[in-house]
């Protein structure tokens, strides 16, 4: 029996409609859908009328899961893997998934679309040529001042994703160790109150002094100068 396939379907990050014809044709064509919170996920499949067997997925429970995900590609059905916003595998458990699905020489196939990191850069107005991106930063203040002291010299644009809780904090250490840089706060990305803040850290701390904000926020960082 030939094995199914497992299609990495990206899903929009805040705006219903941005999703593309072919990732709605996959979710209606696959048997199930593995999903990050059912919840979310049914709110997207409600809007383009979809039914269909939903599976949660999620960190850190995905281990307890794969194999039975496995299990169904291996007897021949399609499933695809969604985040709850954006592309599956970045900065999500998605990425355990499809390593074991290759290993089981299941084939995997990418239908692209919204990604949180993509959508912040190319309307931030820092440079695009080159980037790296880091994810989510570590809690810890000391995991945390050590990766950003090994980025001192990056000369590409950093990118983070960074609770709006933490952010403070975060940008505090951004400050202290990379100096008074400028930056670029993306949040609500796509929806009706997207907005970007842009300028050096220490505006941005004072901008943001008395603002509550919620939600996950993509925080560009401008890399090096060039000397």
């Amino acid at each position: 029996m030939r094995a199914g396939k497992l299609f990495i379907v990206a899903t929009p990050i805040g705006n219903l409609e941005d999703i593309t014809i072919r990732a709605l044709k996959i979710l209606r064509e696959v048997s199930f859908i593995a999903c990050e919170d059912t919840r979310h996920t049914i709110k997207l499949l409600n809007k383009y009328k979809i039914k269909k067997r939903l599976i949660s997925y999620y960190q850190p429970k995905e281990e307890k899961k794969i194999p039975y995900i496995l299990s169904l590609l291996e007897k021949g059905e399609n499933g695809a893997l969604v985040s709850d916003a954006g592309t599956p595998g970045i900065s999500d458990p998605g990425y355990k998934l499809i390593v074991r699905a290759l290993e089981k020489n299941i084939e995997v196939v990418p239908i692209p679309g919204p990604t949180a990191l993509i959508t912040g850069l190319c309307a931030s107005g820092l440079p695009t040529d080159r980037f790296l991106f880091i994810g989510f930063p570590p809690r810890k203040k000391s995991a945390l001042d050590k990766l950003l002291d090994s980025l001192k010299e990056e000369k590409g644009t950093l990118i983070f994703y960074q609770s709006a809780k933490r952010l403070s904090s975060f940008l505090e250490r951004l400050y202290q160790i990379l100096g008074n840089r400028e930056i670029v706060i993306a949040r609500e990305l796509t929806k009706i109150h997207e907005e970007f803040l842009r300028g050096r850290i220490e505006d941005i701390t004072l901008n943001l002094k008395d603002k509550i904000l919620k939600g996950e926020i993509v925080v560009l960082v401008k890399g090096k100068k060039e000397k």
